[in-house]
């Protein structure tokens, strides 16, 4: 089997929207709904796919409903009962702050016949923005960017944004009490904890305010001292597992990254090819995870181990990148970026990566492809590929190039995609 470069691009896409079509709520939040309540039903939610989610939800429910969800701009989805906002991501604004209040009134005086359901996928944390009481929006907007600059991983990030927040780390499960609450939750986290997801706003959170502290503090993460003060205070205390205000909580993931990439898989197989799941839950510095991985691949390419050729490499999870230069970020720019570096042209390996809410970092570009070519059409543009992931330039070497991957908004979001095409 042989490839050149425009059918691989092409698998290699194909495999990328069947991962995004795999984690569609249309197709897979159905199954998983509750039975109706004796009294109201009440939606909630955040996060970049909340919206496609509450369409769906609409579509499937037997009776009357009425709720709020929270979305990222460009993200929303047409409902009829549901009410949708569209608001900032990842850095907050005041639209998604005025939504977090609202929906914490709209869960207040619930009884016991009554039902919530809620819908929460990836960035669902800086889509609800309402801060601890002492506490302004423009300091979770501060808080949040540095945050995403300092390197932490995800799971880091959503602890101490959990307890910053008035709603995040169970606060707005505790205010549906005694309501029965039901989380459909797409997970965009490694390991699939809820507590991630969106920051965990309708579950126990076992961190503490002094898990929050030590993360400040190993990063160098700047913060106002008022911050500070907050997380040192009693106040930042999230809801513990055992709270007597969460015993009525059922929670289901609707759409996983395994799910996305055994899709991608199915793909992959059906051209011919082996696939190697190398994992979904994949973490770290994206520059060394794409080191590692082009390490890999090369070791393949070249000496048909630890895989025989041909093959695909499959992987997923939530790499970082810690800004250090003048671009533009995005962490699957950056991981291809350091990978292509680390291939340095090798015959007959190629890559795609992205994320499957369509936006890399900041940008509405869902990724990049690599191909053995990669580097010598950067040079011939006069770039140099070493300095641009120095200056965490990844998405301004790809566009220079043609190469990236455009979706526009997908409505889902099950984290980052990564694959690796390895031909004889």
């Amino acid at each position: 089997m042989t490839f050149d470069a425009n059918p691989a691009r092409i698998l290699l896409r194909q495999m990328f929207d069947a991962a995004i079509a795999a984690a569609q709520p249309a197709s897979t939040l159905a199954r998983h709904l509750p039975a109706p309540p004796k009294g109201r039903t009440i939606v909630i939610g955040a996060g970049k796919a909340s919206a496609a989610m509450a369409h769906a939800l609409e579509a499937a429910w037997p009776g009357p409903l009425e709720g709020l969800v929270v979305t990222r701009y460009g993200h929303g989805a047409p409902c009829r009962h549901i009410e949708i906002v569209e608001a900032a991501h990842p850095v907050p604004d005041a639209a998604g702050h005025l939504a977090a209040g609202r929906m914490l009134e709209r869960v207040r005086g619930l009884t016991a016949d009554d039902l919530v359901i809620c819908l929460f996928s990836g960035g669902g944390s800086s889509l609800l923005p309402l801060p601890l009481a002492g506490l302004t929006l423009a300091d979770k907007q501060d808080v949040n960017r540095s945050l995403l600059a300092s390197g932490a991983t995800i799971a880091e990030m959503n602890c101490v944004r959990r307890h910053l927040s008035a709603l995040k780390g169970g606060r707005l499960a505790a205010a549906c009490h005694p309501a029965r609450v039901c989380n459909l939750l797409l997970s965009d986290v490694p390991g699939d904890d809820p507590i991630d997801i969106a920051s965990g706003p309708t579950v126990a959170d076992p961190t503490t305010r002094a898990d929050a502290l030590d993360i400040v503090r190993r990063y160098g993460i700047a913060v106002p001292a008022r911050v500070l003060d907050a997380l040192a205070s009693e106040a930042a205390e999230t809801v513990k597992p055992g709270d007597p205000r969460l015993p009525a909580i059922a929670t289901s993931l609707i759409a996983t990254p395994r799910m996305a990439l055994e899709a991608a898989a199915a793909v992959a197989r059906d051209a011919g090819l082996p696939v190697h799941l190398l994992g979904d839950a994949i973490e770290g510095e994206a520059r060394e995870v794409g080191k590692v991985l082009g390490a890999l691949a090369l070791e393949t390419a070249r000496r048909g181990r630890p895989f025989a050729t041909p093959c695909v490499l499959l992987s997923g999870g939530e790499t970082t990148v810690t800004l250090r230069g003048n671009g533009r970020g995005g962490r699957n720019v950056e991981y291809l970026l350091a990978l292509a570096l680390t291939l340095r042209g090798q015959a007959g390996v190629y890559a795609l990566a992205g994320d499957t809410d369509g936006v890399d970092g900041q940008e509405a570009l869902a990724g990049a492809i690599v191909t053995p070519d990669t580097l010598d059409r950067a040079w011939q543009l006069g770039i140099r590929p070493r300095d641009a992931l120095h200056d965490n330039d990844g998405h301004g070497v790809f566009q220079a190039l043609g190469d990236s991957v455009v979706t526009g908004p997908t409505l889902t979001n099950v984290n980052d995609f990564r694959a690796i095409l390895i031909a004889p």
